[in-house]
C-alpha cells in the first residue's frame, strides 16, 4: 500500500437529529434547496401559514450569508439545525475548515498544538484532547457582541489530518444559546457539540 493510500479521503461525523451539512466548496446551492423545501416543512410556532414561504426565503438568505462567510474563511462544510425543537429553532452552528498552520511537515503535531495552547485566549481555556485517536486541541471562550450581534459561546477543535503532516482542520462551534451564554441550556448545546466531535473519524474509502 502506498503512502497516498494511507491518506484519508474525507472525515465523518454523526449528527444529532435535525442537523444538516451544507458543503461549501461545491453543491452549496443544491444543499440549500433541499434544506428549505424538504427538511424545513415545519416553521416555528406563531408564524402564520401564509407567511411560511416568506419565512423560508428569509432563512435561505441567512443561510447563504453564513455559507459565504464560512467559505471565505476556508470552510469545507457548514453544519446547523434546521428542524425546530419544541417549536423553537436552535441558534447554533459549526464549521469544518482547512487551517493554514503547521505547513512545515518536519514539525511534530504535538509542537504545533503546544504553541497554539500557549497562545492567550481571553477569558477562555485550552486543553489537549484526543480526537480520532490522535492529540488535538480544544479551545473554549466567550465572544463579546459587535453591533447588533449577541454574545456567543464558542468552542473550536484543532485537529491534525491523519497521515498527512503539515495539514490541519478546525471544527468551530458558535451559539448564543437562549440569550444567556452561561445558562444550563447553553451548556447543553456545548455538550452536544462536544459529543458530535467525539464521533469524528477519518475515512479512507
Amino acid at each position: 500500500m502506498s503512502a497516498c493510500d494511507l491518506t484519508p479521503r474525507r472525515y465523518e461525523l454523526v449528527l444529532p437529529p435535525g442537523w444538516v451539512r451544507i458543503p461549501l466548496r461545491e453543491g452549496t446551492k443544491e444543499a440549500l434547496e433541499t434544506i428549505l423545501f424538504s427538511h424545513m416543512g415545519q416553521v416555528p410556532e406563531g408564524i402564520p401559514r401564509d407567511d411560511a414561504m416568506r419565512f423560508r426565503l428569509e432563512m435561505r438568505r441567512q443561510l447563504e450569508k453564513q455559507a459565504r462567510a464560512a467559505r471565505r474563511n476556508g470552510g469545507l462544510d457548514l453544519y446547523l439545525p434546521v428542524l425546530p425543537r419544541g417549536g423553537i429553532f436552535l441558534m447554533a452552528s459549526f464549521i469544518v475548515a482547512e487551517l493554514p498552520i503547521g505547513r512545515d511537515r518536519t514539525v511534530p503535531p504535538q509542537a504545533v498544538l503546544a504553541q497554539l495552547a500557549a497562545e492567550e485566549v481571553p477569558g477562555g481555556t485550552a486543553a489537549t484532547v484526543d480526537v480520532a485517536g490522535a492529540p488535538a486541541l480544544r479551545r473554549a471562550y466567550r465572544s463579546a457582541p459587535h453591533d447588533e450581534e449577541l454574545p456567543t459561546r464558542r468552542v473550536d477543535y484543532v485537529i491534525p489530518v491523519a497521515e498527512d503532516p503539515g495539514r490541519w482542520i478546525s471544527i468551530d462551534f458558535s451559539t448564543p444559546g437562549d440569550g444567556d451564554i452561561d445558562s444550563e441550556f447553553t451548556d447543553v448545546l456545548v455538550e452536544l457539540f462536544d459529543a458530535v466531535v467525539g464521533t469524528f473519524k477519518w475515512s479512507y474509502e
